[in-house]
């Protein structure tokens, strides 16, 4: 699906499922330019979806106020906060008190147990693969427990294998990996991906590429 089309269906979605009147009033005035930019960039082409995404998610701070995270990344019992950091307004012209609330509310977050992830918006233009590199280690931080029990040692040690790696793979590294032939470490890929743990990214028949399916 084209990043217009699932980008609308997704703030369509969290304006529609939202109770709180705060959170619903940011969302139905939109996102802004470095938010939207980052989802464009950065986000979408390394996930692919917006599973358990939410843009301006509010919180409450320690002297009972409420803020506003750029977007929170919940899926399950883990909170992961991502914070895009525009130049002007949080490094070259920022007044001391901004700068200390920006450091004091890091540490809120971190106390009250999000992983919080600042990404500079200068990089969202000028260096989006490295952005996206950041986004699948982040997301992998969210998806390393253990492997379902039906799994061979095999198959859960090339899920391992994936969850580190966090880049797309062919499979001669699974084979050098394993210790075994380029031919047993496709037929092990195959399988996976027929349990959608594993994603074909790219390539034709022999020149496949593999990752772990992210669409958790």
């Amino acid at each position: 699906m084209k990043f217009e089309q699932a980008f609308e269906a997704f703030m369509s979605s969290q304006i529609a499922a939202e109770t709180n009147n705060r959170r619903r009033e940011r969302l139905e005035r939109g996102l802004g330019h470095a938010e939207t930019e980052f989802l464009r960039c950065v986000w979408y082409p390394a996930a692919g979806h917006f599973n358990h995404l939410y843009p301006e998610w509010e919180v409450r701070d320690f002297s009972n106020g409420y803020r506003y995270l750029d977007f929170a990344y919940m899926p399950g019992e883990i909170k992961g906060a991502i914070e895009i950091q525009g130049y002007s307004s949080h490094a070259r012209d920022i007044e001391i008190w901004r700068f200390k609330d920006l450091c004091i509310r890091h540490c809120h977050l971190a106390l009250d147990g999000w992983v919080v992830m600042p990404i500079a918006f200068p990089s969202i233009s000028e260096s989006p693969k490295q952005c996206q590199q950041l986004m699948l280690s982040f997301i992998g931080k969210f998806i390393s427990g253990p492997c379902p029990e039906s799994l061979s040692w095999v198959e859960s040690e090339t899920v391992r294998f994936a969850r580190g790696l966090l880049r797309p793979f062919p499979p001669f590294e699974l084979a050098a990996h394993l210790k075994v032939s380029t031919k047993y470490a496709r037929m092990i890929l195959q399988r996976l991906c027929g349990m959608q743990l594993l994603v074909v990214t790219k390539g034709q028949e022999r020149a496949r590429m593999y990752q772990l399916h992210l669409a958790v």
